[in-house]
């Protein structure tokens, strides 16, 4: 083993220097050396950059992980370097719940159906959300990690350094300062020495020593002073690196968003569909025990339905007041029988029980009459509607 004594007693003395000039700034005995205002500003932006960065990043997994005990397991399985175990997220379980049940009331009842297709649709919406989990970790949150756990520390060792050389830059200009003021007296006391001539001998020898002292401190400052400015010049670099980075960010930041958005529309088209399935079902049917030979009341879902094939109109709708609004330019008001979607921008959407002013446009097909509600107007098909006298 090589144990360098002299290395070892050089290092100890700088860090014992540099330890030194630290306290005395502290207490405002000794000039610290500044930073310029460019090089100031650049670091004070890199961690503007990394604290942000850390709070985005973590407001992120949140998101995307809200439960803190599955994010904490995660986080303990990446640290041992092992897969993390698949496991059905809270949608997944829904829709498992929700087919079973079905099942178990039976396929053929509509509830039963329903149930099942809602589970269905529940474990596509568990499926689009890992998607989005799994793109946002690697396209959002992973460049993010990358940066405070690469780049930035990167940065925090070359100012680690910086502020060593500017510590050694500071303590060399204190040595050379206490060497001029000595030189200077030695100087004041050279111009008339004692008397006495082994006196003088031992006066003239220590004065040449302090005169090889100063100018072996210029020595020290010269080096120091250019080991300064070029880790200096290196922690800039650096630092003007940090619109690189802040770039890349904003890629990943639009590849997050397109993600997003990508999962919403799917979860939108998958509810949609459901919708449609639902919808699909008579607006009345009978359960299990009808289907055993026992009566039972029957259930109304007042669901939405296409346009193409409209529910058949209400007795109340066949009265004279329906030929007699459409016979005149007048207006009645109509109580909304189901919830409709407009599928166009000329028809109006409605709710279930809200009342309506409707009237009777010439031209229009027999199935539609004209609704307004407030300053909203369109065509809504009269099937949905009941009269009100």
């Amino acid at each position: 083993m090589n144990f360098n004594v002299r290395r070892l007693a050089a290092d100890a003395g700088t860090f014992l220097s540099r330890a030194v000039q630290f306290t005395e700034e502290k207490f405002g005995q000794a000039e610290k050396t500044e930073l310029d205002a460019h090089l100031e500003t650049l670091l004070s932006r890199a961690e503007s950059t990394k604290h942000w960065t850390e709070k985005i990043m973590k407001q992120t997994e949140v998101l995307l992980q809200p439960n803190p005990n599955v994010r904490v397991e995660e986080f303990l399985y990446e640290m041992l370097d092992k897969k993390v175990p698949m496991r059905a997220n809270n949608h997944e379980l829904l829709g498992e719940c929700m087919i079973d049940s079905g099942h178990e009331f039976g396929p053929g009842t509509a509830y039963g159906n329903a149930l099942i297709k809602c589970g269905e649709t529940e474990k596509l919406l568990g499926s689009a959300e890992k998607e989005l989990i799994q793109s946002s970790a690697i396209n959002f949150l992973t460049p993010f990690r990358n940066f405070i756990e690469g780049d930035f520390k990167t940065i925090l060792k070359e100012r680690k350094l910086l502020q060593n050389k500017r510590l050694n830059l500071d303590a060399a200009k204190n040595r050379l300062k206490k060497a001029r003021v000595a030189d200077a007296r030695s100087a004041e006391l050279n111009s008339s020495p004692p008397l006495g001539e082994e006196y003088v001998a031992h006066f003239s020898y220590m004065l040449s020593f302090l005169h090889v002292r100063w100018l072996k401190a210029e020595t020290e400052l010269r080096i120091a002073q250019s080991e300064f400015d070029r880790q200096a010049e290196i922690t800039r670099l650096l630092l003007e690196g940090i619109s690189s980075t802040h770039a890349h960010h904003l890629r990943c930041l639009n590849d997050f968003v397109d993600a997003q958005a990508a999962y919403y529309a799917q979860c939108y088209q998958y509810m949609v569909n459901l919708q449609k399935q639902l919808g699909s079902f008579p607006s009345t049917f009978s359960n299990n025990n009808q289907q055993a030979g026992s009566s039972s009341a029957s259930i109304s879902v007042p669901t939405a339905q296409p346009a193409a094939s409209l529910p058949a109109p209400p007795p109340s709708q066949t009265s004279p007041a329906l030929n007699e609004l459409r016979s005149t330019s007048g207006t009645r008001k109509a109580r909304v029988l189901y919830d409709y979607d407009a599928a166009s921008s000329s028809e109006l959407s409605l709710l279930a029980d809200e009342v309506i002013t409707v009237s009777s446009v010439p031209g229009m097909d027999t199935d539609w009459l004209m609704g307004q509600r407030g300053n909203q107007k369109g065509k809504v098909p009269f099937t949905y509607l009941e009269l009100l006298n």
